[in-house]
């Protein structure tokens, strides 16, 4: 956005939080990441390294506020000096646009499989070069890993996405809570949760734990949505329900529901007009 707008874990209680929590926005080089309008987050899913670094340019007159690169449709995803190489690219052509380095794995909706040893050392690799702003860890790859991930990238000064991602339901609303505290206590910087609704009522599930979290558990920047062409009004409303990110496509869409980021900068506008007007 070119605008400067500002199941797994069973039944325990939310690790003891309580309500007013005092969150505290993100900066990611000039974006504030958790206050004001949502910020634009566009997909970079080229295979090659050409089409990567094509999608890039084409990123850079999109309205997006930041760039996400889905590092599991590349060819050689496998291979870390090949990603290593292709993040350096991105790196040059984004500049000041902040990056978030994300391999999804195939159990979340990601393009291939991975192991585990082998996920820890890429996105502990893509830490360490300096060219990503946000690295994304998924919360289910276990707590070890995600602890390890993490541990490499604040030591470097880049920060946590923790998501997960569920593309066949919507888990009730006190299990989204609970995975989002359960990130948050993991030491995440940004707490993410992306649900598949089967009806107009997983919809509003989404929304109601998004914002019974953000009133009452985060102290981070949290990030949901409800995806599919049902679940698009909540790309659109996150002002008021407490979502900090929503991502468009300025290319390729990389999941289901994504609007372009013109169209989807202008809705944006249109909803934080309305609620400026209460």
């Amino acid at each position: 956005m070119k605008s400067n707008h500002t199941g797994k874990w069973g039944r325990e209680p939310l690790n003891g939080q309580t309500g007013g929590m005092e969150l505290m926005p993100v900066v990611v080089r000039n974006v504030v990441i958790g206050e004001g309008m949502p910020k634009i987050c566009a997909p970079i899913v080229g295979k090659t390294k050409k089409e990567i670094l094509n999608e890039a340019k084409t990123l850079l007159s999109a309205s997006a506020d930041m760039a996400e690169w889905r590092v599991d449709w590349f060819e050689d995803a496998l291979c870390i000096a090949e990603v290593m190489d292709a993040l350096k690219g991105l790196r040059e052509i984004l500049k000041e646009v902040p990056l978030l380095f994300t391999f999804r794995t195939a159990a979340e909706g990601g393009e291939r499989e991975i192991g585990q040893d082998a996920y820890t050392m890429l996105n502990q690799a893509a830490a360490e070069s300096g060219d990503a702003d946000l690295i994304d860890v998924e919360l289910f790859m276990g707590d070890s890993v995600v602890s390890d991930v993490i541990t490499a990238a604040h030591d470097r000064g880049v920060r946590i996405v923790a998501s997960n991602h569920d593309f066949f339901r919507t888990p009730d609303r006190e299990e989204m809570i609970r995975r989002l505290c359960r990130m948050q206590s993991l030491g995440a910087d940004i707490l993410k949760i992306a649900v598949m609704p089967q009806s107009p009522n997983d919809v509003l599930t989404l929304l109601s734990a998004t914002e019974e979290m953000h009133r009452n558990y985060a102290k981070r920047p949290i990030v949901t949505m409800s995806m599919s062409g049902m679940g698009m009004i909540s790309r659109l409303c996150g002002e008021l329900f407490g979502s900090a990110v929503t991502f468009g496509s300025a290319a390729k869409a990389s999941a289901p529901g994504q609007i372009g980021t013109e169209d989807l900068e202008k809705a944006l506008l249109l909803f934080h007009e309305g609620l400026q007007s209460c």
